[in-house]
Parts: structure tokens; C-alpha cells; sequence
């Protein structure tokens, strides 16, 4: 393993003040995934969560599957909603994944979408935190990461019709843990896949083997963990945060004498429960920024698990090597929380409208404006974030 050397690492600017517009799809939602998409074909953006599509623009809920609570009931067994044509057959379907009942599937769009959808099993790889589609390997085919506890997988949709065929690729168990991300670490254009203890480096030849790397340690990382390159220097760096600890932070990789190095700095340490991250160009300045906030719940047992629920936007300014933080959305603690986790509840401990990142947020451009905007499920509703970006 490379050593990894701690410091205090650039200064945070103060929240910047912005006027992102909170709008409601459903204060009562108690589902912690999301996917945008034009599920019935209007030309209008779409929003599916847990056990519903929202029909857009006036969000009308068709309620089109069941989704039971899990083993521990402040759970849903919805921990992802990516849309994809699974099939081929024009429809957009549901790539997800749940936790307790250990399952990949897809649930496929019927011929009217307002009626039950259907759910085909893709495989039982056992618990996991969430899942995403990646172009992993730059050719358009769709590929479902999840974030299994115990191993790394992905899944291939190497077929859709006539029959339906995902290929599984198992890459181990060294890198297992807590969180699952992406970037191109040693910059030879393909993608790697990062994880809380290291990365797997993808071959040259897509049946070879992918080369694990430990060469950091990153605890219970968020999903994603991003591999971007902030600061221009040619170099993928690694910025996280903790699911269920305090604290967001950046890896920032580096070069002593022909060797890879890596330096931990902080970026915030102000709030907990760091659990998913988004990276996009929100200010549409051609360079990336990343959303990300307080997982409402995501153990109610944790240290800050009743503070203020919050969405905040982080950009790195290349000229100054600083960090700029400016807040979306936030919102009031829970004070009144019971005092036994086991009897809290997100929609009755925080006040109604209250939002968070859930397991997932999507990034889409919901009102045709020309910059992305944010939609935000979790334990306390399903919202989105109008951009407030103007060309």
C-alpha cells in the first residue's frame, strides 16, 4: 500500500448564498432512490421512485409496483431506480437493487405504463447499498455497478432482444467494502473502478484480468466516489464522503520519483451521513462541480443523525486552489426526535418538505432551461432543486 499523508488541505470558502428553488413532488415519499426519464413519451421529463412514476410537469402519481419495507422496517427495498431500455423495445425500463432481499433486477415498462410493471431477477449477489450505469468501457454498453458488501461485481447487458442477457463479471473481494466509484486513475483513457481500500485497474483486453491496487483506505465511503481531476494538473484524484461518519474529503494524487502518491485533505467535516455524491458542470462553466448532503437517516443511530438535513454544491477554483461551498437546500434539525433510534421516523421527526440525497439524486435538466438541475428522494420526501444558473 502507498502511503497517504493527511493535511489540513485547502481553505473552504464560505457558503456562498444561492437560490436554487425547492419544488415538491411528494412530501411523503419514503423511498431513497431516484431516475429521471420520459417514461410515457410526451416529451416531458419523468420521475420514478420506490413504487411510482411521477408524471411531469404536474407529477401525477402512478403508483406501478410494490415495494416492501426491509428485515428492519425504516428501510424500502428500493436501493436504486436507474432507467434504461432494457429490452429494446423503445420503453424506458428500471435497472435496481435491493439490500435486504440481496437482488439485482429490472423492472420492465408494460405497453401502458400507468398499469404494474414487471420485475425479471438478474441475480442475488448479495447486500447491497446502491447501484449505478456506467459506460464503463466507452462503446454505449450498459453496465450496472452496484455496490455489493462483500465483493465486486458488474453486471453487462450484452443482450435485448430477442432475449434479454446481462453477463455478471466477478473482480473479487480485495476491494469490497462501503462505497464503489470511478475514474481513469493511471490516465491510459479507460475506466477504473475505485473503492474504499484501493482500485481495480481495467486491461487493455476487456476479457482480462483487472489488476487490484491497494493503495489507500477510505472507510465507509460514499457511492459515488468520484475520480475526477480537480485541479487541471493531468492527474485523477478521488474525492468522497463518509456514509455514516462526518466528514467529506479529497485524495489528491501525485508523483515522487516515478511513483504514484496520494494526499488526503479535507474539504468539510461540518456535516454526517456524506452518502452519495454527483459530479456535474452546474454553473455551465466547462468545468465539474459536485452535489452532495446529508443522507437523512441513513443509520438514525448515528453521531448528527437528527441535525439539520442539507444539500450543498462544492466547486474547486483552479486559480486560487481553493474550495467554494454553496448550499442548495437547507433545512431544520430534529430536536424532537425520540430518543430510541429504533423509534424514529424521517417524515414525522423532521419538519414536512424536509430534503436530503437519499441513496441517489438525479441530475437532469427538468424544465428545459439549459442548465441541470437536482432531484432528491430519501426517507423524508421526493424533491427537486430548480438550477438557478443563467447562461
Amino acid at each position: 500500500m502507498l502511503s497517504v499523508v493527511h493535511s489540513v488541505g485547502p481553505q473552504l470558502l464560505a457558503d456562498e448564498v444561492t437560490s436554487w428553488k425547492k419544488h415538491i413532488i411528494n412530501h411523503r415519499s419514503p423511498f431513497e432512490a431516484v431516475g429521471v426519464a420520459d417514461v410515457n413519451g410526451d416529451g416531458t421529463p419523468d420521475v420514478f421512485c420506490g413504487d411510482s412514476w411521477y408524471a411531469g410537469p404536474n407529477w401525477t402519481q402512478h403508483k406501478v409496483r410494490n415495494v416492501p419495507p426491509g428485515t428492519n422496517p425504516q428501510y424500502h427495498e428500493d436501493f436504486a431506480d436507474a432507467p434504461l431500455d432494457v429490452n429494446g423495445d423503445g420503453k424506458v425500463d428500471i435497472v435496481t437493487c435491493a439490500y435486504f432481499s440481496k437482488t439485482v433486477a429490472w423492472v420492465e415498462q408494460p405497453a401502458d405504463p400507468t398499469t404494474p410493471w414487471t420485475e425479471h431477477t438478474i441475480d442475488l449477489p448479495g447486500s447491497m447499498e446502491t447501484g449505478y450505469l456506467l459506460d464503463l468501457y466507452g462503446d454505449k454498453t450498459p453496465v450496472f455497478l452496484p455496490n455489493v458488501g462483500d465483493k465486486v461485481v458488474f453486471y453487462e447487458l450484452v443482450s435485448k432482444t430477442p432475449t434479454v442477457a446481462w453477463t455478471k463479471r466477478s473482480l473479487g473481494t480485495q476491494g469490497a467494502g462501503h462505497g464503489i466509484g470511478h475514474g481513469d486513475i493511471n490516465h491510459d483513457g479507460r475506466i477504473d473502478l475505485i473503492t474504499p481500500s484501493g482500485w481495480y485497474e481495467q486491461p487493455a483486453d476487456r476479457t482480462g484480468d483487472w489488476t487490484f491496487h491497494p493503495e489507500f483506505q477510505l472507510g465507509t465511503a460514499s457511492i459515488e466516489i468520484i475520480g475526477h481531476d480537480f485541479d487541471a494538473d493531468g492527474d485523477t484524484d478521488i474525492v468522497w464522503g463518509m456514509g455514516h461518519e462526518f466528514g467529506l474529503y479529497w485524495l489528491k494524487q501525485g508523483d515522487a520519483e516515478g511513483k504514484r502518491t496520494w494526499t488526503k485533505e479535507d474539504i468539510d467535516t461540518s456535516f454526517s451521513q456524506v452518502h452519495v455524491l454527483s459530479l456535474a458542470d452546474f454553473d455551465r462553466d466547462g468545468e465539474m462541480e459536485f452535489v452532495t448532503g446529508k443522507r437523512i437517516y441513513a443509520h438514525a443511530s448515528e453521531p448528527g443523525a437528527t441535525a439539520e438535513p442539507c444539500l450543498y454544491l462544492y466547486k474547486y477554483n483552479r486559480a486560487t486552489s481553493t474550495w467554494s461551498k454553496s448550499t442548495v437546500y437547507q433545512g431544520e434539525p430534529a430536536p424532537g426526535a425520540p430518543l430510541n433510534p429504533e423509534q424514529r421516523d424521517a417524515l414525522k421527526d423532521f419538519r414536512p418538505g424536509s430534503a436530503g440525497t437519499g441513496l441517489q439524486m438525479a441530475i437532469h435538466d427538468m424544465d428545459a432551461d439549459g442548465d441541470l438541475d437536482i432531484v432528491a428522494p430519501g426517507k423524508s420526501g421526493l424533491y427537486w432543486f430548480e438550477n438557478p444558473a443563467t447562461p
